[in-house]
């Protein structure tokens, strides 16, 4: 981390304010060298965390841009490291032209992430932390943002230190009686720590309990509309759209292949999968758009099952009842309300804990549905405030490390060898500690901070 670096940090676009970042050791004399302060005071003896006025010349030395810029100083900066930025007006062509200035001066282009990867590696952020900030810029809704920022203020990392701590205590015990036999040192006794042990699991446990809703927080869930032909299928993803996203004719089988969109309903966001009608088809096109219906029923979180409200229950809607059988989550939708009734509601509740009336055509029932999918998908009664896991990687350390400590629990019950219980622990505190990045391989640091943006 010798180099100095620099990447423009906001938008490519035309924008109001843009910002170009510099990082490393010489950041601040080779912002100095490009900036010229309308108060004649050098970037070098400027105070941190203000801005200054003046004006940002190019690789020549001609003014482009009268801007702002501000230092701060290792470490008390974002990266750990003498930092500086420009906010200046948001012109690609002025922002391009203070890079190529630094450039000139012997800073390189930053690679994605890397300004939060010198964060990690000063150790002003731990790698949860750091993988909150991608989350915190990609989040969709209000409830994924404050989870990110909790995760950004250290809470996912506080209940792992905790439960890191106890183990370790449980460790430092035993070394202790080992190393040091002649000292005044409590015997070590594995069921004096049992309680402990017990406490560790139940925290771990509860932790990835919550990963579940925080994907579906995250990434958002995925839903399958599934139903006979002519049901309302497209008609149901246009209402919830918000616009005419599907074809929608009287023709049974119009749509041949599934149609994918994105809609948020409040702190829920579904990624939405309109289908093929299920029918037995002739039309090989259809079978194999039918087929594809199928498989996204089987991979989705949730199935939203439309049954023709003005029609009784038919053979295919009986198919469709089956096929919805496996899901996560599933919801019929009776749809055609502006129609006398002529569906068994009663068969369908034999089938479906959750039914909602609605017409696809006038919107009736249309916020009914949203409220019932944000009450079976939201978050459980769980708070976002950084304590949802919603990041695979930390989800898979933490079920290896409960995984070492059942497996420490039952060597313990069976009367196993002390060495054995505690190299459970140990392997236990390893994966606890690739959460924070206190144990994490280099190339998986790497692959953490490619999902970053050039520029954070």
């Amino acid at each position: 981390m010798a180099d100095t670096i620099a990447a423009i940090a906001t938008g490519g676009g035309v924008c109001a304010v843009g910002i170009v970042r510099v990082s490393g050791a010489d950041a601040i004399s080779a912002a100095g060298r490009i900036f010229r302060a309308k108060s004649g005071i050098k970037m070098e003896e400027a105070p941190d965390r203000q801005l200054v006025y003046g004006e940002l010349l190019d690789k020549n030395g001609r003014t482009v841009d009268l801007c702002l810029c501000t230092v701060s100083r290792a470490p008390k900066s974002y990266t750990g490291e003498n930092t500086a930025e420009f906010h200046c007006h948001g012109s690609p062509v002025v922002l391009a032209a203070a890079l190529e200035a630094l450039f000139a001066q012997g800073v390189r282009q930053a690679r994605a992430g890397e300004f939060t990867k010198r964060a990690f590696l000063n150790g002003r952020l731990d790698l949860a932390q750091a993988e909150a900030v991608i989350d915190l810029i990609e989040s969709e809704t209000d409830a994924a943002a404050r989870n990110a920022a909790g995760q950004l203020k250290g809470a996912v990392s506080r209940r792992i230190e905790a439960v890191s701590s106890a183990l370790t205590d449980i460790m430092a015990h035993f070394f202790a009686v080992i190393d040091y036999p002649d000292e005044d040192i409590e015997d070590f006794q594995l069921r004096r720590h049992a309680a402990a042990l017990e406490d560790a699991q139940r925290d771990l446990e509860r932790l990835l309990a919550t990963y579940r809703r925080g994907l579906f927080m995250k990434d958002g869930v995925k839903t399958a509309i599934v139903g006979r032909p002519n049901a309302g299928k497209s008609s149901l993803l246009n209402a919830l759209a918000g616009y005419e996203r599907a074809i929608v004719t009287d023709l049974p089988g119009t749509t041949r292949d599934t149609i994918e969109e994105k809609i948020r309903l409040g702190d829920t966001v579904l990624r939405l999968v309109d289908t093929a009608g299920i029918r037995d088809a002739g039309d090989t096109v259809e079978r194999l758009g039918i087929e594809r219906s199928r498989l996204a029923a089987a991979e989705a979180a949730l199935v939203l099952a439309v049954f023709d409200g003005h029609e009784p229950l038919t053979a295919d809607d009986r198919e469709v009842i089956r096929l919805t059988e496996p899901a996560p989550y599933r919801l019929a939708v009776v749809n055609k309300s502006d129609l006398p009734a002529g569906v068994d509601m009663d068969e369908l509740a034999r089938h479906f804990e959750h039914i909602v009336s609605v017409s696809a055509l006038t919107g009736q029932g249309i916020d009914d549905l949203a409220e019932k999918i944000g009450g079976l998908i939201g978050s459980g009664g769980l708070k976002p405030d950084g304590e949802i896991l919603t990041n695979l990687r930390q989800a898979d350390a933490v079920e290896r490390a409960l995984h070492g400590i059942r497996s420490a629990r039952e060597a313990m019950e069976a009367g196993i060898t002390p060495d054995a219980v505690l190299t459970e622990i140990e392997a236990a505190l390893s994966y606890l500690g690739e959460i924070t990045g206190k144990t994490v391989r280099e190339d998986i640091v790497s692959r953490i901070f490619e999902r970053f943006c050039v520029g954070k």
